[in-house]
């Protein structure tokens, strides 16, 4: 099975995947998802988190307490105080989405076929049943 990546849409592309929670495994080449949030705005461009800098990484020592002896987890993620954003996601490629909370056959999943150039919608369609 694999993770998959949130995909919301504020852009038109149908009641069933319009302002509604889907999923994909397409953005992400190689990895099949990272169950990152990406949106869709409104005008049709593809927006995706930027963590850079939101956490500093420290290593636990022998010596301190929290440590452990099998050298497991011996680090720690320390919040930076720097607030994540979005920004514009540049992809040039197909991706197919789903309704997370679909209930049914999956032959009957809804699917939308999302065709990007540098991140703008370039067209799309419903391919549920294909």
């Amino acid at each position: 099975m694999g993770m998959f990546d949130y995909f919301r849409s504020s852009y038109d592309l149908g009641e069933q995947f319009t302002n509604v929670v889907c999923q994909t495994k397409d953005i992400e080449d190689g990895i099949g998802g990272t169950m990152t949030d990406y949106w869709l705005d409104p005008s049709g461009q593809l927006w995706c988190p930027n963590y850079q800098d939101t956490h500093t990484f420290e290593e636990i020592k022998e010596n301190d307490p929290r440590y452990n002896e099998r050298g497991f987890l011996n680090f720690e993620w320390i919040p930076t105080g720097v607030r994540g954003k979005y920004q514009p996601c540049l992809i040039t490629k197909y991706i197919e989405i789903h309704p997370e909370g679909w209930e049914g056959v999956w032959e009957d999943w809804p699917r939308c076929r999302i065709h990007f150039k540098y991140g703008k919608v370039m067209d799309f369609e419903d391919v549920t049943g294909r």
